[in-house]
């Protein structure tokens, strides 16, 4: 089950961080990243973002989260993280298939390191398409993908 999670919250936000720690822990050895910023956020950070959160819940654990910034013209998948305990479950694809069905502008992009072949995949596979790729700062090669809805 998809909800939105009430961020807000100091409890859901600690439990936000949670799993974007274990996830993201995992994608940064992925990418050989020393300093990798996803990691550093803290339960602060989440209780201030302007973002929308939605997790998907098994047996009252939020077993993965995806963070989307919308507005009138654009969404972008800001994070999809999924608690390694649950990952090659298909619950990264039903939240990116969530945001495509509830969002109803035409533009949606996310960003993913290069080297995070499954990351990839799952976005190629919903016909996302890159459009441009970039080194950035913590020495981390980026790809940016967007699908136009019709």
């Amino acid at each position: 089950m998809i909800l939105k999670l009430e961020h807000k919250k100091h409890s859901v936000a600690t439990t936000i961080q949670a799993v974007f720690q274990v996830s993201y822990a995992i994608e940064a050895a992925l990418l050989k990243a020393i300093d990798f910023p996803p990691l550093k956020r803290t339960v602060a950070n989440f209780l201030d973002s302007n973002t929308d959160f939605f997790g998907y819940m098994i047996n009252g654990d939020v077993a993965a989260v995806i963070e989307v910034d919308s507005n009138m013209e654009v969404v972008h998948i800001q994070s999809l993280v999924v608690d390694p305990r649950y990952f090659r479950r298909g619950i990264g694809r039903k939240l990116v298939q969530y945001v495509l069905d509830k969002y109803e502008t035409k533009l949606i992009t996310v960003e993913t390191g290069l080297e995070n072949i499954p990351a990839i995949s799952l976005y190629k596979s919903f016909g996302f398409k890159e459009v441009k790729q970039w080194d950035t700062d913590h020495g981390i090669r980026k790809i940016r993908f967007e699908i136009v809805k019709n």
